[in-house]
């Protein structure tokens, strides 16, 4: 019964978040877009995920949570402040994860929106002059109550859905597909998920954590994940961080 009810109240609340507080954007308008992004900071993302990136000249979004800075976790090795320095200077974007790397699920609301800030100000204490304007909810996706709250704060949020962002997008809970082993997902499934993106001229978020030969449950080998990118870079999308992304998009609606 206990199971039944935490199950039912899990729908709720994910029914709750993707039909209220929505920001909407129409998409298929112009060329299709395909972003990559790494939740969590592991190291392998900083160097080995951001060079396959890179070397098809584009650039991907990192959503960190400072407090998990020189520290080890689920997805092995964390990321140094030097890292996240490096990163922007070649030209990658910062995206906030929340700093206690909480989840909206379990933590009250106003615990959650102060680790926001709490994030902020690590990072403009590390880095002056950066901003965070994009977030990506950690673990189970936004509360309604979380949503509310978040949805004026960045410039758009992302969750999951294993899903492209098409017809009209919510910018306050974006979908993004995981490429991780907990998925289980293969080649197959990606080249179904860039086909629709092309054909709909929508927006494609790729997701994951660390990317490594042996990775953890939570990331991908390197080579799946490299052929995943080089797949996007022929599919005739335009590769970009999801802030760039946003922008760009935003910048197609009649009244820009």
């Amino acid at each position: 019964m206990r199971e039944l009810l935490y199950r039912g109240l899990g729908k709720y609340r994910r029914t709750s978040a993707n039909v209220f507080c929505r920001r909407k954007v129409v998409l298929g308008t112009g060329l299709p877009i395909i972003s990559f992004t790494f939740d969590d900071a592991p190291r392998s993302a900083f160097t080995t995920g951001a060079e396959v990136v890179t070397r098809h000249g584009a650039r991907a979004t990192f959503f960190v949570c400072l407090s998990l800075l020189n520290s080890y976790g689920d997805s092995g090795k964390l990321a140094s402040a030097e890292d996240l320095v490096q990163a922007v200077a070649d030209g990658h974007e910062l995206g906030c994860h929340t700093f206690d790397h909480l989840d909206a699920w379990s933590a009250r609301t106003e615990l959650f929106m102060a680790s926001i800030d709490k994030n902020q100000s690590a990072l403009k204490a590390t880095m002056p002059g950066i901003q965070f304007r994009t977030f990506a909810y950690p673990k189970s996706g936004p509360t309604l109550a979380v949503k509310r709250r978040i949805r004026n704060r960045f410039v758009c949020c992302r969750g999951g859905g294993q899903a492209p962002n098409t017809g009209v997008a919510d910018l306050n809970l974006l979908k993004a597909c995981f490429l991780d082993r907990r998925t289980a997902i293969d080649m197959s499934f990606v080249d179904d998920l860039i086909c629709r993106n092309f054909a709909s001229g929508g927006w494609l978020i790729f997701a994951t954590h660390d990317v490594a030969a042996n990775p953890s449950p939570y990331g991908c080998t390197t080579d799946f994940f490299a052929e995943v990118v080089d797949k996007a870079a022929r599919s005739g999308a335009v590769l970009l961080p999801v802030a760039a992304a946003c922008d760009e998009l935003l910048s197609r609606l009649p009244d820009q």
